[in-house]
C-alpha cells in the first residue's frame, strides 16, 4: 500500500502564492508518476499538473505560467508552487501517484482564494 499525506493548503489574497507538498510513504519501488488534481464544489476532478519519474512535466491550460510542479525521488515528494493565485483555484487539490495499473490517492488539501 502506498499513503500520500497533502499540506501547505490555506487561505489566501487574489494574486497570492502557496505551495502545496505531498509526501508518499509505504510500499514505494520502481517507478512512478505523480501529480496534483483539483475539485472545486459542484465540479468534475481535474488535472492540474503531472511529473513523471523522469521528471517530465504536464500541464492543464489553466496552470501554465503560473504553477510549477516538481518532485524529489530521494524524498518520495512532490510539490506544487502556486502563483497569482485567483478565485477560480479555489478547490481541493489532491495528490496522485501512479505506479504501473495502481492509482494511490490523498485526502486533499483545501486551497481558498478569496479577498
Amino acid at each position: 500500500q502506498v499513503q500520500l499525506v497533502e499540506s501547505g493548503g490555506g487561505l489566501v489574497q487574489p494574486g497570492g502564492s502557496l505551495r502545496l507538498s505531498c509526501v508518499a510513504s509505504g510500499s514505494l519501488f520502481g517507478t512512478y508518476n505523480m501529480g496534483w488534481y483539483r475539485q472545486a464544489p459542484g465540479k468534475q476532478r481535474e488535472l492540474v499538473a503531472q511529473i513523471t519519474y523522469a521528471g517530465s512535466r504536464n500541464y492543464a491550460d489553466s496552470s501554465k505560467g503560473r504553477f510549477a510542479i516538481s518532485r524529489s525521488n530521494g524524498k518520495n515528494t512532490v510539490s506544487l508552487q502556486m502563483n497569482n493565485l485567483q478565485p477560480e483555484d479555489t478547490a481541493v487539490y489532491y495528490c496522485k501517484l501512479v505506479r504501473g495499473d495502481y492509482a494511490y490517492w490523498g485526502r486533499g488539501t483545501q486551497v481558498t482564494v478569496s479577498s
